[in-house]
Order: structure tokens, then sequence, then C-alpha cells
């Protein structure tokens, strides 16, 4: 496998978390009745949570269901024991050479609850996990997050609909079923929160939202959906970690529903009288491999099904709800790691040719003018044209920054890692925290920092377990920050100095965020996920280094590069 398709399946494993050990307990009965079934959990022996595997949250979208908005289960009387995950929905890593085939069930709405062994009335946190809606599962375990938290609230993980499953687009399947899918599957989900999660111990009243990449863009969908007339029904807060956001068109627009059109033809119902009929009759491998070839047949890194404007749910692009504030809920905490892009671009960069033919295939609608206007934004240093310049991590305040260098990359090389950063990543995160700042909602922001802070690199610092450039006290401190947010939706650690009073984000240039960093410590080498060589650094030694610091200005002005990506938003679709 490439060094991207290692990358990602780290990242899978990283999703997935450790697994629950069960312990018989004759004085617990932990079996809760839902009205449509019924399911029995246990007591994990390790961490004394109440934990509850496999809960079905919808009916099997398959056959006729197939691309169908979700349905409630049917009723039974079985009591069934919670103890092992459902199976994973089928699967597609992005676009990278000799991708495997990893199979799914299509019968895969089920959910995840981690509970307090008394819990009653506490917080909720529902945890949305990422793989830019291709892969990934709602295996992640929240056993070191509530525990560092003092058992204060409960957690809940889903899984949705992927890939063509979740995102299959056009005309047809508007016409004749539902287009985002995989959107409606997690706001049934928490609708099912809604209605159940009391009978664990959670208060539905006080729900946290959270998500990382994909996961993340999920949130942001969530925020926007229904132009932000949902209020707080759905969720009071949420958490949104480096959020994915791909180019998110029109549901009939061309690209998707030629995608739509590749799906067909790979699935063979290219020509027959009703397309949307044919493959809702194919057998589930068939329909599986159809999504893995249209996706590999795309821009490295990237995924061919991708949630779209419906008109109806999702009724307005990321970029044009956000900077006109028209969201759902109340506060948000946002994230972003230093360096997010490099995962995702192809380490074939050298020239200024490489990089504009790259620009034209990420961001196909661009003319020659809007590819100088981005090369404007990003402008060479000589870092950029020197190949062999040294390689060093920046401290976010210059002179030398993110476009011109990292730990892995200088040159052209670099000046694209960065520019995939911040167009997909880190500029929607920004434009997150402007749509909750100022009137009565509460907007904060940390960047992740501790070398080489690579995309996903901050999943251990906060669910566990901790990489060992992420001391004990580190990962404390970061999961309390996300803890205390759930709890109260503001991130300040009292018992940490530097973030007692976590500052809020703000308005005009000059926001305020928290850089997430460690100094000192003992230095080794460390293979990115990608396969580059960097220094991190480890105990003994390690210190927290926590700063306030102006996210405008950081690394070299990256709030005014964010506002050239919103000039461009409509251009690009995001």
């Amino acid at each position: 496998m490439s060094a991207l398709l290692k990358a990602f399946a780290t990242c899978v494993l990283v999703l997935s978390g450790a697994t629950a050990v069960p312990v018989n307990n004759k004085n617990l009965d932990l079996t809760v009745d839902l009205g449509y079934v019924s399911y029995k959990g246990y007591q994990d022996a390790a961490t004394s949570l109440s934990v509850w595997k496999g809960i079905r949250y919808a009916a099997p979208p398959v056959n006729s269901l197939r691309w169908k908005e979700p349905r409630r289960p049917e009723k039974t009387r079985t009591i069934y024991n919670a103890t092992a995950f459902g199976p994973n929905c089928p699967q597609a890593y992005p676009a990278v050479p000799n991708a495997p085939f990893v199979p799914g069930n299509e019968d895969c709405l089920f959910l995840n609850v981690y509970a307090p062994s008394d819990a009653e009335d506490l917080p909720v946190l529902v945890w949305i996990h990422g793989g830019g809606y291709g892969f990934g599962d709602g295996t992640q375990d929240m056993s070191e997050i509530i525990a560092a938290n003092k058992n204060g609230f409960v957690a809940v993980t889903i899984q949705y609909r992927l890939g063509a499953f979740g995102f299959l687009s056009s005309s047809e399947v508007e016409s004749k079923g539902v287009v985002n899918a995989g959107i409606l599957d997690m706001a049934f989900a928490l609708d099912w929160v809604d209605d159940h999660i009391e009978k664990f111990g959670g208060d539905c009243s006080k729900v946290t939202i959270a998500g990382e990449s994909a996961g993340a863009g999920a949130v942001m969908l969530l925020s926007i959906a229904e132009n932000g007339g949902l209020g707080t029904s759905l969720f009071r807060n949420s958490i949104a970690a480096s959020p994915y956001l791909p180019a998110q068109y029109d549901y009939d627009a061309a690209i998707p529903t030629q995608r739509y059109r590749d799906f067909a033809s790979q699935a063979g119902c290219a020509g027959t009288p009703d397309v949307l009929a044919c493959l809702r009759k194919k057998d589930s491998t068939t329909l599986q491999r159809a999504n893995i070839a249209v996706t590999s047949a795309g821009v490295y890194g990237t995924w061919a099904f991708l949630p779209v404007t419906d008109s109806s749910f999702i009724k307005s692009r990321p970029s044009t709800a956000l900077l006109q504030k028209r969201v759902n809920g109340k506060n948000i905490l946002v994230g972003n790691n230093a360096n997010e892009g490099a995962l995702f671009v192809p380490p074939t960069i050298k020239t200024l040719d490489d990089l504009k033919a790259w620009l034209r295939l990420e961001f196909p609608t661009f003319t020659a003018d809007d590819i100088q206007r981005v090369l404007d934004a990003y402008p060479s240093s000589g870092e950029a044209v020197n190949t062999l310049a040294p390689k060093f991590a920046t401290n976010g305040l210059g002179p030398a920054t993110a476009v011109n260098v990292s730990q892995v990359a200088t040159g052209q090389q670099q000046r694209a890692n960065n520019i995939l950063a911040e167009a997909t990543f880190v500029c929607p995160s920004y434009w997150l925290n402007g749509a909750y700042s100022g009137s009565s909602r509460s907007s904060y922001h940390y960047q992740y920092s501790v070398p080489f802070a690579s995309h996903a690199d901050d999943i251990t610092g906060y669910f566990g377990p901790a990489t060992p450039n992420q001391s004990a006290s580190f990962a404390l401190a970061f999961r309390q920050l996300w803890g205390n947010f759930i709890k109260t939706g503001n991130p300040s650690v009292s018992t940490d100095p530097a973030l007692s009073k976590f500052p809020a984000w703000g308005t005009g240039p000059g926001y305020k965020m928290v850089n997430l960093n460690t100094t000192g410590g003992t230095p080794y080498q460390a293979t990115t996920q990608f396969g580059a060589t960097v220094i991190q650094f480890r105990e003994p030694g390690l210190q927290n280094d926590f700063d306030s610091a102006d996210a405008y200005a950081w690394e070299g002005g990256r709030g005014k590069r964010c506002e050239f990506w919103a000039s461009v938003a409509g251009k690009v679709s995001i």
C-alpha cells in the first residue's frame, strides 16, 4: 500500500479505539426498554462504565430502502445483549494507488452508549466519526475522556451511511428517494438521543455534537441545517476538530450527476429504463465495488461521494450560511491542527508548473486568473524556490510561516500543503467560529501544535491512548478542555493557569485562539502517517506550552488568506 493508504488505515485504528471488557454483575440490571426493542448492556470491568453496544436506531437501509430517508426500526419483544458493536457500513478509501476492497454491511445504522454507573441527568456527547464521508465507524472508545472529566457526562457514538450509499446524488435520486442520506442518518440518530438518552442517565437538553475531519464537517452541516431554523432542537453545543469542507455542489449539478452515472455504469445499470430501481435490486457486493471504483478514479486523496446542497435539509453552502450566521445551537469549540494538508496532497510537487497543474485538478472550476490569485495569496519566499532549504516547524508568529516551510516540506510542495490545509480545513474552522461569535452565543478556537500535528494526530490527545509526544498532563488538559465545554459550554480549565480563562473568538481582525503545544522533552525520530520522518519530543522533560494567540495574524496573516477563500467560495462551491 502507498504511504497515504497506510495513513488512512492508521486513522481507522485510531477511530476504532479499544474494546471494553464486559463483567457480569447479578446486582446490576442494565436492560433498557426503548419501546421498539430492549437492550441489555454491561459494566466495563476496567472503567466501571455502563456500556451498550450495537443499538439499532434505524431500520436497515437495504434493497427498496436504499437512498431513502431513515425509518424507525420494527418493533420486537426480543431483549438483545448489547455487548458487541454493530457491523461497519461499506467502506471506501480515498483515491490512492492500490486501495483495497474493504467490505461492509449496508445494515449498519447502529450507535453505542457509554454512561457512568450512577448517571442521572448528565450532559451528553454525541461523537460523529470522520473518514471523508467514505470510511470509518462508530467504535471510538469514550472511556478515557469520560474518566478525565470525573464521569461528568454520557457519550454516544454513531454510524451513518457512507460513500455512494450515503451520498449518491442526482435529480433522479432526489425525486425517487433522498440525497444526503448520510446526513439524514445523523439527524435521525440525534432524534433517537432526544427520545431515549434519559433512559441511560443523559439530559436531552444538554447535547453536544462533536466530530473530527468529515465528522467535524458533518457538525458544520448540522449547524447550518434548515438554514439555522432548528435552533437547539437537535443539540445545544458543538465541537468541530479540523472540519472538512470539500466542494459542495447542488444535488443536480454536473459533477455529482456524472458520478451517479459512473456508479450506475460500474454497477451494470447504465441505460436501463429506471436506473435507481436497477441499483436498488443489485446485490450489495456489486454496489460496494462500484462505490470503490468511482472513488478510486478521482483526484489524489479525495472521495467521489460527498454532501450536496439539497434544497431541503442542507439548503445552502457552508460558506454562505456561516458568513451570514444562520446556524443552529448555542456555543461552539473549534480546533485545527498545525499541519492539516500534507496527508492529502500528492508528494510530487517540485516546480511552479507542478503546483499549477495540481491546482487545476484540485479546483477544476478555476480559470488561469483564479489560479494566479491563489499564488498571489500564498507568495513564495526563499524556501518556496529552494527545495534543499532546511525543514523545521514554524512557531506561528513568523518570520518563517507554514506557507513555505514545515518539518516535512519546503518549496512548492509546502506551498501546496498549506493551500490545501487552509482552503479545506482551517478557513472553514475560522468561518464556524465567526458564525457563533457575538449576540447570545459563545465561540472558542484552539490549534493543536504538538509536533508534527498532522491531520488526525489530535484524536489520541482527547480520546486516548495518548501517543509518546502527548504527556499525561497535556492529555489531561486537552480532555478537560473538551469535557468542560461539554458540561458547561465553556472550555476553560480552572486547574490550568494558561487555560483558566479561555479567550472567546471575538469579532473582526484579532480573533483570539489558544495554541496547544509542548516544550522541552527528549527528541526522537518519528514517521508521519504519510511516511515522512520528523522530530518529536517525549518524556522526560515535556512541559505544556499553552498561549493565547491572534488567529488573524497567525502564520503570516492566515485571517487575510481566509478572506480570500471566502471571496471565491462560490466559484469553488464551498
